[in-house]
């Protein structure tokens, strides 16, 4: 039977073990008491508590809040920068978890972090990820914490074992924001995403039909977005004006156009005119 697990056989004891059971995610960081005294100072502005901490014989410290939980091991030497650890947060809706870490990292920082580290994404639907809403944090250390809206149904893989792309619909530019939003939000390539997409926005722009500006804001809202991540304000800034001229014909184009212009004008470097 597909999905089934291995028969037990200990009389359904491991069975019993493994329902009650957690499995709490142990990410590095570096191995000075100033990497544990960041980690500690991010996660309670997050809204965290530490649950334990020692010095030696080696550098840890943990962290949870009802079901979130998770763990650091000092690694002298350690590059944030360097880093590809990662861990998955799996919560009932995304936004609240959301709308709590942003309001930590604007309290600690004096900002809202787009790049760097630390740093987070917003919430956006996730093609590669069953469609499901899911966002993006990186801690001090370099390590993702990827939060995603737990399924309504268990997830089934693709053809091959491989990931079953879930795409919302639409024409080409939509398909094209769809791979940018993974590229850049999922994979971290944020030059990679801007590429991407802004050739899409050109070709569309060069063919036979005019892309509406239901199709357009969207994309020119990420644009902008990425190149507030990449340290273009000029350009994010340029993205919003261009934004703001787009003609809203029908109803449709109104909606787009108002909801791109709220997240454009909550970026950081791209103030309201």
């Amino acid at each position: 039977m597909p999905g089934a697990g291995p028969a037990d056989p200990h009389g359904g004891a491991f069975d019993r073990a493994a329902a009650r059971a957690s499995m709490v995610p142990l990410l590095p960081c570096g191995g000075d008491e100033s990497d544990l005294d960041a980690l500690v100072e991010f996660w309670t502005a997050l809204g965290l508590e530490t649950t334990y901490r020692q010095r030696r014989p080696n550098p840890f410290v943990a962290f949870g809040r009802g079901g979130i939980q998770v763990q650091y091991y000092g690694m002298p030497g350690w590059d944030p920068e360097q880093s590809h650890s990662s861990c998955v947060l799996v919560v009932p809706d995304t936004q609240p978890v959301h709308d709590a870490f942003a309001a930590g990292l604007r309290t600690l920082l004096g900002r809202l972090p787009l790049a760097g580290v630390p740093r987070i994404t917003r919430p956006r639907r996730r093609a590669n990820n069953g469609g499901l809403s899911g966002f993006s944090l990186v801690d001090p250390a370099g390590n993702w914490v990827r939060v995603t809206r737990a399924p309504d149904a268990p997830v089934v893989a693709g053809e091959g074992g491989t990931t079953t792309w879930t795409s919302g619909g639409g024409g080409p530019l939509a398909r094209a924001l769809e791979n940018a939003v993974v590229v850049a939000d999922s994979h971290g390539d944020v030059a990679q995403a801007r590429k991407v997409l802004g050739g899409a926005l050109r070709r569309a722009r060069t063919g036979a039909d005019a892309p509406s500006t239901a199709e357009v804001a969207p994309v020119l809202a990420y644009l902008a977005e990425l190149a507030v991540r990449a340290g273009e304000g000029s350009e994010a800034r340029e993205l919003r004006a261009e934004l703001e001229a787009l003609p809203a014909v029908s109803d449709d184009d109104a909606v787009a156009l108002a909801g791109a212009l709220t997240d454009v004008r909550a970026l950081p470097d791209v103030p309201e005119g």
